[in-house]
């Protein structure tokens, strides 16, 4: 099987490079490398088991290089993030959306049947209830959220209209492995990063607003298994289920590291949601995927990969 990974060197892509490799697949990675590292992948690419092309999903003909042949699109290649996406909301629709349309069209041109795509959250915007299914209104209220979900809805029209089968995952707080800290970095990097700093870790509130966290492992099974599965078009949420507070992420996250850096607490940012978990029953029931890493073994496993690779 011969599989395409858009945005293949990125944090969740690299993850689901490495599993199609232990898989077995013929891996072809494209990425602009805008937010993607070499590093991540370049054992696969020594060994010959992964092909790089250093190519955006923007412009038609880097996808037309890559494409000819491929069984699968595991599309992850895009702007991520709300603040990323206020900043410069042009180069968010031009990535998350223009991208998709051309990866499928060049899905089109060479006879390329399944994409996995990965979405997002954000899609849903202000929350209504604090466990979210894939029922949940969208009301994305940031252009990244907007894009997402146009993109997640075109792969959608194109399976109605071609013979296409889209996958799309809705992705809620996803860490591990190859996360760094940027500046518009998810929570857990950015604790990570101020402890190993040894800087007090901020929280805007109190602490006790909760979140859903899905290791990147249990999010690259769930692609594969999406990619194989029998099942049709459809939209799945992919979550762990359950939720942690804040709080008890930063004193774990400290415990682990074995530094004590301290809790500053700062006042509650605006349109800042206060309890969020996934309901992912539906990627259970019909995909068969269920969470499997438990969260303080992940975030063991992360600490030791930050302290290695980032400090």
């Amino acid at each position: 099987m011969r599989a395409l990974v858009t945005g293949g060197s990125g944090f969740i892509g690299s993850n689901i490079v490495k599993l199609l490799v232990e898989r077995g697949y013929d891996v072809r990675v494209i990425d602009n490398l805008s937010s993607g590292y070499l590093e991540n992948i370049n054992d696969y690419m020594h060994s010959g088991a992964v092909s790089f092309s250093d190519g955006d999903v923007t412009q038609e003909a880097s996808l037309d290089k890559v494409m000819d042949g491929v069984d699968v699109v595991f599309h992850l290649a895009a702007s991520v993030g709300r603040q990323r996406s206020l900043d410069n909301p042009q180069l968010d629709s031009q990535t998350n959306l223009i991208g998709t349309i051309n990866v499928l069209e060049a899905m089109k041109k060479h006879g390329v049947h399944r994409i996995v795509y990965s979405s997002s959250a954000a899609m849903f915007g202000e929350l209504v209830t604090p466990t979210i299914d894939e029922n949940h209104p969208q009301n994305a209220d940031s252009p990244y959220g907007v894009s997402k979900l146009a993109a997640e809805k075109m792969i959608l029209a194109y399976s109605g209209l071609y013979d296409i089968t889209g996958i799309c995952l809705r992705y809620f707080n996803i860490y591990g492995v190859n996360q760094r800290f940027d500046l518009y970095g998810n929570v857990i990097p950015i604790f990570a990063e101020r402890i190993y700093a040894g800087e007090p870790i901020i929280i805007y509130g109190d602490g006790t607003q909760t979140r859903d966290f899905l290791n990147v492992d249990d999010v690259a099974n769930a692609n594969l298994i999406a990619a194989s599965s029998k099942n049709g078009t459809d939209v799945y949420n992919l979550g762990s289920g359950t939720s942690v507070t804040i709080n008890w992420l930063a004193e774990t996250m400290q415990r682990i590291a074995g530094k004590n850096v301290g809790i500053k607490y700062e006042p509650e940012r605006p349109a800042d949601v206060m309890h969020c978990k996934a309901n992912s029953a539906k990627a259970e029931q019909i995909l068969g995927f269920r969470a499997a890493v438990s969260l303080e073994d992940g975030l063991n496993k992360y600490m030791e990969w930050y302290k290695n690779n980032c400090v």
